[in-house]
C-alpha cells in the first residue's frame, strides 16, 4: 500500500523558514487535490493549504502570504514552504489527499514543527 512520508520539520526561531516535503512511496494519482494539515496538542487537525491538479491553491487565512504549497507529480511529492514562522505555527504537519482517488490512504506519521519565540 502507498505510504505518505512527511519530512523537513524541526525547531526554528520565530521569523524563520522551513520547507516541508511529503513523498508518496508509490504512484498516486495526479488528479488528487493534495492538502497540508496540522495538529497542535489538544487541538483538532486543521487544513492549512490545498493544491489542485491544476495547481490552484488555497490557504488558511492565518498562513496566507507566508506559506506556499506546491507539487511535483512526476516525483509524487508535495511541498510546503513556510516563511515568517510564528510560535502559533507550532504543530505536527501532515499531508494527505483532500479529495480524489487516493483520499482513503492512511495518514503518515507527520513532521513536527516547533517555532520558538
Amino acid at each position: 500500500q502507498v505510504q505518505l512520508v512527511e519530512s523537513g520539520g524541526g525547531l526554528v526561531q520565530a521569523g524563520g523558514s522551513l520547507r516541508l516535503s511529503c513523498a508518496a512511496s508509490g504512484s498516486i494519482f495526479s488528479s488528487n487535490v493534495m492538502g497540508w494539515y496540522r495538529q497542535a496538542p489538544g487541538k483538532q487537525r486543521e487544513l492549512v493549504a490545498l493544491i489542485t491538479a491544476g495547481r490552484n491553491t488555497n490557504y488558511l487565512d492565518s498562513v496566507k502570504g507566508r506559506f506556499t504549497i506546491s507539487r511535483d507529480n512526476a516525483k509524487n511529492t508535495v511541498y510546503l514552504q513556510m516563511n515568517s514562522l510564528k510560535p502559533e505555527d507550532t504543530a505536527k504537519y501532515y499531508c494527505h489527499p483532500h479529495s480524489g482517488p487516493d483520499r482513503y490512504l492512511p495518514w503518515g506519521q507527520g513532521t513536527q514543527v516547533t517555532v520558538s519565540s
